[in-house]
């Protein structure tokens, strides 16, 4: 009797639903985000080249030499001009669909689908279609013909000379992979907005661009705070593009190689040196973090304690 009614309270105990709905998942960010962070850690404090079980301790040395690296200084420059041409692009086209198909009453399903259909493709098969088909760099391709319809020479968009056509190409096939996704959040939080809100605005002779203004952005505060954070934080993680496009164009041109491509071959290149690699990985993390809170302490996400 009393095993019976252990048993049942057990079942019902919220304890046991919490660990099985949320167990996968923590195990999973422990395999493969907490101990890759914490190996990286620990071989970013020692000499290791070839090796993964180094015996060399050098302390900070490893990071003392990443930072003192013109290219990999040049590497987190490169980040700054890809970030400031995807990022207000992205919230900026993102924002727009959103308002678009929030305003269509017929087939909202489907342009809402469609938008978002780009996300299901890997960056990686997106960036060799960009090279291969659309930008291939040389006077065929869907650009130049497009180009050439109209009158226009064709553009060598991979070349490393000036000018830099090739953060069109790199700048592009990321807003065509992330616009729908950041979309669909702008459009459940325009969907949240309280209809007499309109209502009033309407009543009091408001204009389309005032009540865009007055209304609508305000109620879109914390979404966009999100959306520009993870705009920012996927700036900083991108690899597949450049890799992708740049790989087979005349090597990598001046500010044309981020972080993750460089902490690649300096990891895994012929040097094999996952003591700079991993120092680098850990520095990139820590800048992570210094624009996501900055970030949010600047828009107002993170205040001061006291003051909230």
């Amino acid at each position: 009797m009393s095993r019976s009614i252990t048993r049942g309270a057990w079942r019902e105990s919220p304890h046991l639903w919490f660990w099985l709905m949320t167990g996968p998942f923590l195990a999973g960010l422990a395999v493969f985000v907490v101990v890759p962070i914490g190996w990286s850690l620990w071989l970013s404090l020692f000499e290791a080249h070839n090796t993964v079980t180094p015996t060399v301790f050098v302390g900070l040395r490893n990071y003392r030499d990443m930072l003192a690296d013109p290219a990999f200084r040049s590497s987190l420059l490169t980040f700054v001009v890809f970030a400031a041409g995807v990022v207000p692009l992205t919230f900026a086209g993102s924002l727009a669909l959103a308002v678009l198909v929030n305003g269509v009453r017929s087939f909202q399903r489907f342009f809402r689908s469609v938008f978002f259909l780009p996300m299901a493709c890997s960056y990686v098969a997106a960036s060799l279609i960009w090279r291969g088909s659309i930008f291939p760099g040389v006077p065929t391709g869907v650009a130049n013909s497009a180009l050439r319809a109209v009158g226009v020479e064709p553009v060598a968009w991979l070349s490393v000379v000036d000018p830099p056509w090739y953060w069109l190409v790199l700048v592009t096939v990321r807003l065509w992979l992330q616009l729908g996704f950041y979309m669909v959040l702008f459009l459940a939080a325009l969907q949240r907005v309280p209809h007499h809100l309109y209502e009033a605005a309407a009543l009091d002779g408001a204009s389309g661009w005032t009540t865009f203004r007055r209304i609508t952005l305000p109620q879109l505060r914390a979404v966009s705070v999100a959306v520009l954070l993870l705009a920012t934080v996927n700036a900083f993680q991108a690899f597949d593009e450049f890799y992708g496009v740049m790989a087979t164009a005349q090597g990598y041109p001046p500010y044309a190689r981020p972080p993750l491509v460089y902490l690649y071959y300096a990891a895994l290149g012929n040097g094999q040196d996952f003591g700079h690699g991993g120092a680098g990985g850990i520095i990139l993390t820590l800048l992570i973090a210094a624009f996501a809170l900055a970030q949010g302490r600047l828009t107002g996400l993170t205040r001061k304690r006291g003051h909230a």
